[in-house]
């Protein structure tokens, strides 16, 4: 069997050119296993959304859409590429005992309340929101 599609991750070098904004996939190529593009995309329209609506509706300067880029491109490349790779790197392991240890640890997490909301958490992306001071 042969596909089409070759896994790869790339960033682009910048989110912004003057008055055009790239988001999403146009932002941030990365493996598709585990949804990271579309959260990642979505978290990239809200914030962009939320910074153009405020210089529009006169509520900021325009100097509050120069923080886009520097809040999501590092998330792109810190935390998208984290989890795509260790999505891909699970699924592509093919010796028995360290898949079994790959699932121990998910039972694991799903056992205990407090490390699945962190799980959670994490590969929603909302931990992302928190580092960057987003939401609570």
């Amino acid at each position: 069997m042969r596909g089409v599609y070759t896994v790869h991750q790339r960033v682009a070098e910048t989110y912004r050119k003057g008055r055009a904004f790239l988001a999403g996939d146009a932002a941030h190529l990365n493996n598709p296993k585990g949804g990271m593009a579309l959260n990642g995309g979505l978290h990239n329209a809200i914030d962009l959304a939320d910074r153009l609506a405020k210089v529009w509706h006169g509520e900021a300067r325009e100097d509050l859409l120069n923080g886009y880029e520097a809040l999501r491109r590092p998330e792109a490349i810190n935390d998208i590429h984290r989890q795509t790779e260790r999505n891909v790197s699970a699924l592509k392991e093919s010796d028995p005992e360290a898949r079994g240890r790959i699932f121990d640890n998910w039972r694991r997490t799903a056992a205990d309340p407090g490390r699945a909301r962190e799980y959670l958490l994490e590969t929603s992306m909302i931990a992302s929101l928190r580092r960057c001071g987003m939401v609570r």
